[in-house]
């Protein structure tokens, strides 16, 4: 066993050997043995400081120490001294059951109902017609697909141009599950079982299908679980193929079961090839263009006060480059502005005034302050990348 795997093991049971002594009251022994968790985790961060998930395990020390400190106030000093001999003597803590092995799969994903219409997602008509036709016509349809339909949908391109908007849209669009995880979610703090969640996470899209009900299982910064990393463990290697078992379990060709994953990924050549093969569909989510632009300030304006001599389509010719997100920011901005200026003035204490109206040039201020948060070196990586594993 490697170094790494052996340091996450002891963790594992240390962790899980100190919860079911909180649980049972037995708070010295209990403090002791989150303590060296703690310190196995700090450890493998140490050991391997470009791995994916470390964040993930500094969140999991973070959340032992706050209960440390929890339980410090309830213990007298001769129970931490008599927790400290008893743990040694016992050669310290063994691997234990999971002390709550019905963990619901409502801790690890968010189902809650989307609330995003297509009219929401502006623009992206290519991403918009891949997606339609890879998971809203075969479950309007599923007749005239008999050769099966497209289960992996992989979104990638420029952060904030509506990855996950058009993901929370398909689900509204055909009234489905919608399975929400990151790394943080599937690593949870029972480090061992990281690939068990990953089981429960499908066996639940999967009976929520069987029952008439689609699932999408949307993985969002695909390439914190699917990427390649050069300082591997244990518990990413065995998530890993989990997901891969999982994916190829719901691409079977005997079964027409209508559960989905769509990835998104800012990262799409950090990926491991054996997951970019399993997305069938591989669709650029780009930049807006000018139209899109022009819509865009249409929609995030809509609900300002605005000036009739603003001009839009030339604030959507100012604002090339920017993505979706940068535009809503601009736009929210210049608002900022404006209310920051309506209070300074004093104006705001009386309940009947109302601040100006924004201006050509307050827009014109905004964008001269903000800069696009992609860059050309960003937008021709992904046309690259594009170009050699398009799949729409």
């Amino acid at each position: 066993m490697s170094a790494s795997s052996e340091l996450e093991k002891t963790a594992t049971a240390y962790a899980l050997d100190a919860v079911r002594l909180d649980k049972q009251g037995q708070k010295g022994r209990a403090i002791t043995l989150y303590q060296k968790a703690i310190e196995a985790l700090l450890q493998l961060v140490q050991l391997y400081p470009e791995y994916g998930l470390n964040k993930v395990y500094v969140q999991r020390a973070i959340a032992y120490q706050e209960r440390i400190k929890a339980l410090q106030g309830a213990v007298s000093p001769m129970e931490m001294n008599q927790a400290a001999n008893e743990n040694a003597e016992n050669g310290g803590a063994t691997m234990d059951t999971n002390p709550n092995p019905s963990k619901p799969n409502e801790e690890l994903v968010i189902t809650e109902k989307p609330k995003v219409s297509w009219a929401e997602v502006v623009g992206l008509e290519v991403a918009k017609k891949a997606v339609k036709e890879a998971i809203v016509y075969p479950v309007q349809r599923p007749d005239l697909f008999p050769l099966g339909w497209p289960r992996g949908i992989l979104l990638f391109g420029p952060p904030g141009c509506g990855k996950t908007l058009l993901a929370a849209a398909v689900a509204t669009e055909i009234d489905a599950n919608f399975y929400s995880i990151d790394a943080a979610s599937i690593m949870s703090k029972w480090l061992g079982e990281a690939e068990q969640n990953v089981a429960k996470l499908f066996g639940s899209a999967r009976k929520s299908a069987t029952e008439g009900k689609p699932a999408i299982v949307f993985v969002d910064e695909l390439d914190s679980l699917m990427g390649t990393h050069s300082n591997e463990v244990g518990g990413e290697i065995r998530v890993k193929n989990q997901f891969l078992k999982e994916m190829d379990g719901i691409a079977d060709k005997g079964k027409a079961l209508h559960v989905y994953i769509m990835g998104a990924t800012n990262k799409p050549w950090d990926l491991d090839w054996a997951f970019i093969r399993r997305f069938q569909k591989r669709i650029l989510v780009p930049l807006a263009d000018n139209a899109t632009r022009l819509n865009m300030l249409k929609h995030y304006t809509e609900t300002l006060t605005i000036d009739p001599n603003v001009d839009i389509p030339e604030l959507a010719r100012l604002s090339e480059g920017f993505s979706g997100s940068d535009i809503r920011d601009v736009c929210q901005s210049a608002q900022l502005k404006l209310i920051g200026e309506f209070f300074e003035s004093g104006k705001a204490n009386d309940k009947e005034a109302k601040p100006r109206a924004l201006t050509m040039a307050d827009f014109r201020q905004t964008l001269e302050e903000r800069k696009p948060s992609v860059s050309l070196d960003m937008l021709t990586n992904y046309n690259r990348w594009f170009d050699a594993f398009k799949a729409l």
